[in-house]
């Protein structure tokens, strides 16, 4: 189960979120319950520091439970990364939502340079899985 909890005033499709994420968990195998939550940057300014002690923006928070997951997005912070590094705002929104993903999946960036470079890899490769649905 895949569910899109839209705590913004801006409209989203959220087919869009459930098909990217069923591209993922068909590929790694794996199926989580799966909690989609767009909030602004406030809350999400709040939940970094609550839980990462990091007093500061993020475009995506990932948070895992036994056999389900939550992945927080910050609509705002996804487009100005998108203006910021002139990427398309919907690929952009998709390249983080499968970074949260694959964080609930147990990948992880920060451990080391060797799964950095795997994460940006397994990330790149369902971006361009995702192309169509962009």
């Amino acid at each position: 189960m895949i569910e899109v909890n839209n705590l913004t005033a801006k409209k989203i499709n959220e087919k869009f979120f459930k098909k990217v994420s069923e591209v993922v968990f068909k590929s790694e195998k794996k199926r989580l319950e799966l909690s989609i939550v767009l909030v602004g940057e406030k809350r999400i300014r709040k939940l970094n520091k609550k839980y990462r002690k990091k007093n500061r923006l993020t475009d995506v928070l990932a948070f895992s439970y036994n056999h389900s997951g939550e992945i927080v997005i910050c609509l705002e912070q996804v487009r100005k990364n998108a203006e910021k590094f002139n990427f398309n705002c919907k690929k952009e929104l998709t390249r983080v939502l499968i970074h949260g993903i694959l964080h609930l999946l147990g990948y992880d960036h920060e451990k080391s340079q060797k799964k950095a470079e795997l994460m940006k890899k397994k990330q790149n490769y369902y971006l361009k899985l995702c192309q169509k649905i962009i």
